[in-house]
């Protein structure tokens, strides 16, 4: 009988975020796995959503997304990220910042070309790539700064290198990446030819007075670069799969045609309820970081006083913590112990690095939750007896 299988998917799992909240969710746990963000949408936001359903905005939009949309995405990249895109041309709405991922290493990416990841990485953007067949190389991040080598990862380089991907602020470990490392990146990128797929999502969500910095404004660089960013994680919404590619019309114009390819168009109605997000005050992104920061206040000592040990976030809402201190030879097994002693769930380190070895003691804990769910589940923590 024939094996009905595509050798493409030889080899994908599903994702170890994915497992964790299944065990969590089985379990009746605290999941503080997924980022899932449960956190409620602003009303603003709900209600042009209601207002465009009611309207009958349901038929679908161009392939690039609605112009209204585009327009207010192309004002935000002006004045927040520094990046000046014309919004007929250099902005396609995808379906989630994941759709405009997977447009873009599609449209650029052949089988055999080399691609440069930081690790730890997202599981989810190297998946991708093994889709596209290409030859992942891998710049590591060191604890606990996260910092890269500069001359390692210049030894990363040949001609046959085609992208970089960049995710700032990182998941899963919360870098920001400094203005020094991303100039540093973009003068390779400009001197070998090199693309940035550049992941923005958590582009609001900082710390500790650091600042984001979109590697596409930085000089010379809107010839090299794909930034991606989205309204999932800023607003609640992760549910909703909007996300938008920026980048020059050569590039736009690929990822549109995929991106109608695979998914027609993003969610009418919601494409128009968004545009209420550009309408909130300034305000509510403080506020949001200061929410954020409370959390993060609240979880991170406990987790130090569960015995871990972990390096304060600069952005995004993960904490990568070594749990070595368990007494595990690791893996899956640290997070299954945990769930077990304090029902949290967390997501097994080994989903983030290419040798699961070298994640075996870590977890990631992800506190993008209401506030009394973080401080449930840092009571919790007080359960673990480590020697």
């Amino acid at each position: 009988m024939k094996e009905f299988k595509a050798e493409r998917i030889e080899g994908l799992m599903p994702s170890g975020i994915r497992m964790i909240t299944r065990m969590c969710d089985e379990a009746g746990g605290i999941n503080l796995g997924q980022g899932v963000c449960d956190e409620p949408t602003p009303k603003e936001i709900k209600d042009s959503a209601i207002q465009a359903i009611r309207s009958d905005k349901n038929v679908y939009s161009k392939y690039e997304g609605i112009d209204e949309l585009r327009e207010k995405i192309a004002v935000k990249m002006k004045d927040y990220n520094k990046i000046k895109c014309n919004p007929d041309t250099d902005i396609t709405v995808n379906v989630g910042s994941t759709g405009g991922y997977v447009a873009a290493c599609f449209s650029f990416i052949n089988p055999g070309d080399e691609v440069i990841m930081f690790e730890p990485f997202y599981g989810y953007h190297l998946n991708i790539l093994h889709l596209c067949k290409a030859k992942i190389k891998y710049a590591r991040l060191s604890a606990p700064g996260w910092y890269f080598d500069f001359d390692e990862f210049k030894k990363l380089i040949t001609n046959k290198t085609k992208a970089i991907i960049l995710n700032t602020p990182t998941n899963p470990t919360g870098k920001v990446f400094s203005r020094e490392e991303l100039t540093f990146i973009a003068d390779i990128c400009q001197k070998d030819g090199i693309l940035v797929i550049s992941d923005e999502m958590y582009e609001y969500i900082l710390y500790d007075k650091n600042e984001h910095i979109s590697i596409g404004s930085l000089p010379g660089m809107d010839d090299f670069t794909i930034t991606i960013s989205g309204f999932s994680k800023s607003y609640n919404v992760t549910g909703w799969r909007l996300g938008y590619t920026v980048a020059k019309k050569k590039f736009t114009e690929k990822i549109g045609i995929l991106s109608d390819l695979f998914y027609i168009c993003a969610a009418t109605p919601l494409q128009h309820a968004m545009i209420a997000s550009f309408n909130l005050p300034d305000s509510y992104y403080s506020e949001l970081r200061a929410s954020y920061t409370k959390k993060l206040d609240l979880i991170f000592p406990a987790l130090q006083n569960a015995g871990f040990k972990v390096h304060r976030p600069q952005g995004a809402y993960y904490l990568l913590a070594d749990v070595s201190s368990m007494g595990l030879n690791g893996k899956t097994d640290a997070s299954k112990k945990l769930l077990d002693l304090t029902g949290i769930g967390a997501v097994p380190g080994e989903s983030f690095y290419e040798n699961p070895e070298d994640g075996k003691n870590q977890l990631r804990f992800c506190f993008s939750k209401e506030y009394d769910v973080v401080e449930e589940a840092c009571r919790n923590l007080q359960k673990l007896k480590i020697h």
